[in-house]
């Protein structure tokens, strides 16, 4: 039998069967040897990484990764574009149908897939290795890093209540005022880049976690147990305390005797801007609520941040699907609780400029800290500290479960080929993806400074969705192409839940391309951009296997 040698991170060469290691990117039509398929390829590179996650700590690495900050926050501008109580829960409620769905859908190619990198191996399965490749590069570029530099400044934006001095008006080096920029019907630019007190706290978080996380997968995950734990418990406990304690009679009579429905029906016309600085448009009812999915994708966003771990999974055939459907299952109806909870605390509208709590209601919360005003009003500045508090648990949490997971996609595509040869290295001792963290940890903190929290959601929300699709539709592919392959768990509902997932995603993405052209062009111009680099990458890697 032929051989190849290949030399795993810090093993010594070894012979091994050539139709074993040859990956799909390095394909000789010239050999005679039978080349193998992914699921043996990956079977041997998985071996390098140590299986430490249980089911509980793939949950909470679930849950972890989704309770962030924007639950906390993005009901304000949810309630601004909607105004309306019973659209804003229907935000939340179509999310949380999108998200269970997507889950439910994933849990089928995970337990079919378990192997590092996740959802960048469906795609490369199903749809070939150049959407695995645009994948990988738009999770590098926006998706992952984004999300992980998005809560970041987060963190630092709740942090600043207590030190006022930490504030994102507070520059350091302010490098440049980027001015609109009128493309069509696109406003680009239009946003201040540089370093203030906010985002340097943001880089401060990055760095410490990233770091930390070299020191083996178990400390990752007990960090991550930690801070998940304590954030649903902070979640539930506001939902107990704003359901039977904090009840406010202006509040809900405001939002429910006879006003829940306002401007809720299909005829309604809403009132949205396009773009930065564009014209204000009227739109539909399904329109706006689309438009409003922005904040609360977000918020229920990287759900499927546990795949990319799959290589480090006890009995992941059996743990993946279980995880990503508690975690999501638990987490949205916390989210649909919380959001009640602020409409029985707070009225939906205000004034900008209003004196009290009460006089801003939920649109104008201060600094859109929505969470913070609920547990103020209940609970006076005692409580509003306490929430502050907690959300900065939470996002803390959230950053390591990110930082975790994205390094093990990196990780996978430099096995490939596909991404610089020395990510693929682990770290001698704690076996962890230890370059792979160092390279996301430098682009994130780029991100930190490039743009303002909101900026950063719409770009990734888009980005996000685009993929979801394209991974979707490979369950339906990968059902006709290998129907053999040993499917441990099936997607509930297929093929009906994931075709009402990919047209509902498609309908949320065409709307935002043509509402939120300054961040969704740019988000749909980088993976494309993704396509050239693809072949300069793969040829380069073909060159260096061919010289070998």
């Amino acid at each position: 039998m032929a051989t190849a040698e290949l030399r795993s991170v810090g093993q010594p060469r070894a012979a091994v069967p050539t139709q074993v290691l040859r990956s799909p990117l390095s394909i000789d039509t010239k050999s005679p040897v039978p080349i193998a398929n992914d699921w043996e390829i990956h079977r041997q590179q998985d071996q390098e990484l140590v299986k430490g996650l249980g089911l509980t700590s793939a949950t909470m690495l679930v849950m972890g990764s989704m309770i962030g900050s924007g639950i906390f926050i993005v009901a304000s501008d949810i309630s601004r574009e909607v105004n309306s109580p019973a659209l804003l829960i229907a935000a939340w409620l179509l999310t949380g149908f999108m998200t269970i769905v997507g889950a439910l859908s994933y849990g089928e190619l995970a337990a079919m897939m378990p192997r590092a990198g996740g959802q960048y191996v469906y795609l490369r399965e199903a749809l070939g290795p150049l959407w695995g490749f645009l994948y990988g590069w738009t999770l590098f570029l926006v998706i992952q890093t984004g999300t992980i530099a998005a809560v970041g400044v987060a963190f630092g934006k709740f942090l600043g209540i207590f030190v006022p001095s930490i504030s994102s008006s507070n520059w350091i080096l302010h490098f440049w005022k980027v001015p609109p920029i009128h493309v069509g019907p696109m406003v680009l630019g239009n946003m201040d880049v540089g370093l203030n007190t906010q985002n340097l706290v943001a880089v401060f978080v990055v760095v410490a976690l990233s770091v930390i996380n070299i020191f083996g997968l178990k400390t990752g995950a007990l960090i991550q147990n930690v801070f998940t734990f304590a954030k649903v418990s902070a979640l539930l406990g506001l939902g107990l305390l704003g359901l039977f304690i904090g009840r406010n009679a202006q509040a809900l009579a405001a939002n429910f005797h006879g006003n829940f429905w306002n401007n809720a029906g299909l005829n309604a016309q809403h009132a949205v801007q396009v773009g930065v600085g564009g014209p204000i448009v009227m739109v539909g009812t399904l329109t706006i609520l689309a438009v409003a999915q922005v904040g609360s994708l977000f918020s229920a966003d990287a759900w499927n941040n546990v795949t990319f771990t799959a290589g480090e999974v006890k009995n992941p055939n059996r743990n993946l699907p279980l995880s990503l459907a508690l975690g999501t299952g638990v987490v949205i109806t916390l989210y649909v609780i919380c959001n009640f909870v602020y409409l029985n605390v707070l009225p939906l509208d205000g004034m900008p400029n209003g004196a009290t709590i009460l006089e801003r209601g939920i649109k104008y919360a201060t600094e859109d800290r929505v969470a913070t005003a609920v547990m103020t009003q209940m609970f006076g500045s005692v409580g509003g500290l306490l929430m502050a508090a907690a959300i900065m648990v939470s996002g803390f949490g959230c950053v390591n479960g990110l930082i975790l997971a994205g390094a093990r996609v990196y990780y996978a595509m430099a096995k490939d080929g596909l991404f610089f040869r020395g990510v693929a290295k682990l770290h001698p001792t704690h076996k962890t993806p230890a370059v792979s963290l160092m390279v996301q940890m430098v682009w994130t903190c780029v991100l930190c400074v490039s743009g303002s929290y909101s900026q950063l959601l719409d770009y990734i929300v888009f980005a996000v969705l685009v993929f979801y699709i394209l991974t979707i539709v490979g369950l339906f592919v990968l059902r006709r192409t290998r129907p053999e392959a040993e499917r441990p768990y099936r997607a509930i509902g297929y093929p009906v839940l994931p075709a009402v997932y990919i047209v509902m995603a498609l309908f949320i993405d065409v709307v935002l391309l043509r509402y939120k052209p300054q961040f969704t062009w740019p988000g749909l111009i980088i993976v494309l951009l993704g396509i050239p680099v693809y072949f300069l990458w793969s040829r380069r890697a073909g060159g260096t296997r061919e010289s070998a």
